[in-house]
């Protein structure tokens, strides 16, 4: 009995990933994100504190957060968004212009 089976293992294994490789897929998500100017050195920003952006770039035009664990947060520029992650510069996102 156990070497019948041990026989049908790979076809078993083989029909198994089949069937959940049939259910798994992804999709791609386009996210536009405009031109890229160089007039604003966004880059710069990862790993500064949100005393140290301010001095870089002045008050935010608007701040959302903290939210969730650990706490994120988003200030709103003209052209990009600084995320942080409790008080440390995380990502700058350019905004989209269309």
């Amino acid at each position: 009995m156990f070497n019948g089976l041990r026989k049908q293992l790979p076809a078993l294994a083989g029909a198994t990933l089949l069937a959940l490789s049939v259910g798994a897929h992804a999709e791609n998500l386009e996210v536009p994100v405009g031109a890229q100017s160089s007039e604003t050195r966004v880059e710069q920003m990862r790993g500064l504190k949100k005393d140290e952006v301010t001095a870089r770039l002045g008050e935010p035009l608007g701040i959302q957060g903290p939210v969730g664990e650990p706490a994120i947060t988003r200030w709103e520029y003209n052209d990009f968004y600084v995320y942080f992650e409790w008080d440390v510069a995380l990502h700058t996102v350019k905004k989209h212009r269309g």
